[in-house]
C-alpha cells in the first residue's frame, strides 16, 4: 500500500447528537491523519447533521437500515481501507494507525477490541460481559477492511440486521483472506442502560436472527448459545465481581428469552 493511504471512516447515524461529537472528535484525534469521514444519515431531526458538518464529514441521506447504510458509505468511500464505526463509539488514539500496520502485515480485516461504558448497574453488567469477549474470534468481528476485499465479498448482507458483522467475517475467511486484531480499543457508550432497554434491543435483533442462523447454521449454533465459552474462560473475573456477575446472568437470561420469542 502507499505510505499514507486514505482511510474512509463510515458512520451510520440517526438522531445521534448525544454521542456523535465525541465519536468524531476521537476520529480527528487519531495519530494517523489521512482520514475521510462519511456519515450515512437516516434523516435525523436533531443536530446530527450539524455536528457531522462541523467535522467536515461527507453526509449522505438515506433511509437504509444499518447493513445497507454501511454498504452505501463504503461505495462512496475513496479510501484504500474502510472503517465502520457506530455513532456511539469513541476510538482510542492509535486505532487507525495500528489497523494499518496490520494491513501492511498482510491482513485484510481487523478486529478492534470493544469496551462497553455507561451509567448505572446494568451498564456495568454489560461492561463485564463485553470484557469477557475480548480475544474471542467467535464473538468479536472485524470492522476495518481493505476496501477491495470488502467489495469482493459483497459487503454486508442486506438480509441481516443481526449477525451481519459475523456474516461478513465468515465471507472474508471463506474467501481465503486473513483477519487479525489490534491492541488499541474502541469505547462503546451505552448511556444509562436499563434492563428494559437491552431487552428491547434484543427483541429487535431477534426478528432477523433467524435469517443469520439459516445462512450460517454451524457458526450460529455456537454463537447463539445462552451460556458462552467466554464465560467459562473468564470465571476468575466473574468470581471477583459476584454482584455484577449475577446481574449479568440475569440480563443474559432475559435477553435470551426475548430474543427466542422474537426469533419464532
Amino acid at each position: 500500500m502507499k505510505d499514507e493511504p486514505l482511510v474512509s471512516v463510515v458512520v451510520p447515524t440517526f438522531n445521534s447528537e448525544r454521542f456523535l461529537e465525541r465519536c468524531l472528535e476521537s476520529v480527528r484525534a487519531q495519530t494517523y491523519g489521512n482520514i475521510e469521514v462519511i456519515a450515512v444519515d437516516s434523516y435525523s431531526t436533531d443536530k446530527t447533521k450539524e455536528i457531522a458538518g462541523r467535522y467536515q464529514a461527507k453526509i449522505i441521506s438515506s433511509s437504509a437500515k444499518r447493513s445497507e447504510a454501511r454498504n452505501i458509505g463504503a461505495k462512496e468511500a475513496e479510501g484504500a481501507c474502510v472503517f465502520f464505526v457506530d455513532s456511539d463509539m469513541e476510538l482510542g488514539a492509535s486505532v487507525v494507525d495500528e489497523c494499518l500496520r496490520k494491513i501492511d502485515m498482510g491482513y485484510d480485516g481487523i478486529i478492534v477490541p470493544e469496551f462497553s461504558v455507561g451509567e448505572g448497574f446494568w451498564a456495568e453488567c454489560k461492561a463485564l460481559e463485553k470484557s469477557l469477549y475480548i480475544g474471542d474470534d467467535l464473538i468479536e468481528a472485524a470492522r476495518f477492511f481493505r476496501k477491495s476485499v470488502f467489495e469482493n465479498v459483497g459487503g454486508y448482507d442486506l438480509d441481516l440486521e443481526a449477525g451481519e458483522d459475523w456474516g461478513l467475517n465468515q465471507k472474508i475467511r471463506k474467501s481465503g483472506c486473513r483477519i487479525g486484531r489490534i491492541e488499541a480499543i474502541v469505547y462503546h457508550h451505552e448511556g444509562r442502560l436499563s434492563l428494559h432497554k437491552t431487552m428491547q434491543k434484543k427483541r429487535y435483533y431477534g426478528k432477523t436472527l433467524k435469517r443469520y442462523a439459516q445462512k450460517h447454521p454451524e457458526d450460529a449454533k455456537k454463537q447463539l448459545r445462552p451460556i458462552r465459552l467466554a464465560f467459562a474462560r473468564g470465571w476468575r473475573k466473574l468470581a471477583r465481581d459476584p454482584t455484577h456477575a449475577f446481574g449479568m446472568f440475569v440480563m443474559k437470561t432475559c435477553e435470551y428469552a426475548v430474543t427466542m420469542l422474537s426469533y419464532r
